[in-house]
């Protein structure tokens, strides 16, 4: 019942945003949308920031699901800009209405995890120290949020296959190197 709350709360707070912005939203409009009171919002999250962290995070890991693997993170991140696209309104609402590091911390720990376990399987017959794989794992990672965070703020102009396309071809390869460069 809980996750049931939580995603009207969700989807109450995603249509909200298509009539106003963030900074005018409150959790009376939220609760009154929903149809439940305050009260039971507040025994899921302690504010309306809370429940965006909260979305964001839920909506990527849908998106990532299971590709993350060096075969298929390429995909993973393609279905994350997707995940983002699908959410715009959503998104750009958030993007305008907080920080840019505010966006980025919600992304960070996704994307870290997407690349520490593509770093991790493609590491597995190499003898690497765990603190050099986790700062591989950050490089790729600021990559990913920073053109992510580009796009966004460019109104998401670019079609994610287009971006994630050429993320590829930059990349290609280019783990593995980082690595072999890493081993003991």
């Amino acid at each position: 019942m809980s996750q049931v709350t939580k995603r009207a709360l969700e989807q109450s707070l995603k249509n909200l945003l298509l009539k106003k912005p963030l900074t005018k939203i409150t959790i009376s409009d939220i609760t009154e949308d929903c149809g439940i009171n305050r009260m039971t919002f507040y025994y899921h999250f302690k504010d309306i920031y809370d429940l965006v962290e909260w979305a964001c995070l839920e909506d990527a890991k849908r998106a990532l699901d299971e590709k993350k693997t060096y075969d298929t993170w390429q995909q993973g991140l393609l279905q994350i800009f997707e995940a983002v696209q699908e959410n715009k309104p959503f998104i750009l609402n958030v993007y305008r209405c907080v920080h840019r590091e505010q966006v980025e911390k919600y992304l960070q720990p996704l994307v870290d995890q997407l690349m520490l376990d593509v770093i991790q399987e493609e590491s597995a017959s190499m003898m690497i120290r765990e603190e050099d794989k986790q700062f591989i794992a950050k490089i790729y990672a600021y990559i990913f949020i920073g053109v992510m965070l580009d796009w966004i703020k460019d109104d998401m102009r670019e079609a994610p296959q287009e971006i994630v396309a050429r993320l590829v071809k930059l990349l290609r390869g280019s783990v593995t190197a980082a690595l072999r460069r890493f081993r003991l």
